[in-house]
C-alpha cells in the first residue's frame, strides 16, 4: 500500500516506535522508512516523552509491556502530557481482555506479535489519517478564535443576543443601544466572522463555546 499523501504544505508524517526490544525497533524503522515515512525509534517511554514533539501529522506504535510503565498505562495517561497521537499497540502478550480494553480508550488497534506488515502498516495510515484531519480542525478553530478576538466587546453582546434568538430590538433594549447601532455591530459580526448565514455564526459560536 502506498504510503497516505500529504497536501504540499503540510510537513511529512512521521510514526513513533515505542518498544524496548532493540531487533523490534529496527525491523519496524526498515519497514516504515521502505514506505516513505518517517521514524523515530525509542526504548522507553521516558526516551520518548523527552524527545520533543515535531509538528507533523503522526502516529505512536507503542508496545504494551515494558520494563517500568506499561504502554496500557501511559496511553491512559497521555493527555496529561499534552499528547493527542492515534496510538496503534503491538504486544508479543496481549490477550482479547487487553485489546478490548485498549480499543475502548481509543487505540487505532491491538496487535499480537508475529502480525502482518500489512496490519501494521494499515492501522498507521488510519492514525495518520485521524491526527491529520485533528490537525486541520485544531487548525480551522484557531482561526475562529483570532477572528473572535478580533471582534469588540459590544459586537460579542450582540452575537450573544443573536444566537439565544433575539430579535434586533430585543438586543437593542438589553443592551441600552438603538436598533441600528445592533443592526451595525450585526453585519460587522459577519463580516468579522467570515459568516454567510446566522446558521453558519451560531455554528461558530458553539464551537468556540465563549463563556
Amino acid at each position: 500500500m502506498a504510503k497516505p499523501a500529504a497536501p504540499a504544505s503540510e510537513p511529512a508524517p512521521i510514526v513513533y516506535v515505542v518498544d524496548d526490544d532493540h531487533s523490534v525497533r529496527a525491523a519496524l524503522e526498515d519497514l516504515l522508512a521502505s514506505m516513505g515515512l518517517q521514524v523515530r525509534a525509542f526504548e522507553s517511554i521516558a526516551a520518548f516523552l523527552q524527545h520533543p514533539r515535531e509538528d507533523a501529522p503522526a502516529c505512536l506504535v507503542l508496545d504494551v509491556r515494558m520494563p517500568g510503565q506499561s504502554g496500557l498505562e501511559f496511553h491512559r495517561q497521555m493527555a496529561s502530557h499534552g499528547l493527542t497521537l492515534p496510538v496503534v499497540f503491538i504486544t508479543g502478550h496481549g490477550d482479547i481482555a487487553m485489546g478490548v480494553a485498549a480499543m475502548k480508550e481509543g487505540a487505532i488497534e491491538f496487535l499480537t506479535k508475529p502480525f502482518r506488515d500489512q496490519e501494521l502498516l494499515d492501522a498507521i495510515h488510519l492514525g495518520i489519517e485521524r491526527d491529520r484531519l485533528r490537525r486541520r480542525e485544531d487548525d480551522a478553530l484557531d482561526i475562529l478564535r483570532q477572528r473572535w478576538v478580533a471582534l469588540t466587546a459590544g459586537e460579542r453582546d450582540v452575537v450573544d443576543g443573536v444566537v439565544r434568538g433575539r430579535l434586533n430590538k430585543q438586543i437593542a433594549a438589553e443592551l441600552g443601544v438603538s436598533e441600528i447601532t445592533v443592526k451595525v455591530r450585526r453585519a460587522n459580526v459577519m463580516r468579522k466572522m467570515q459568516a454567510r448565514t446566522l446558521v453558519d455564526l451560531v455554528r461558530m459560536y458553539d464551537r468556540l463555546g465563549p463563556g
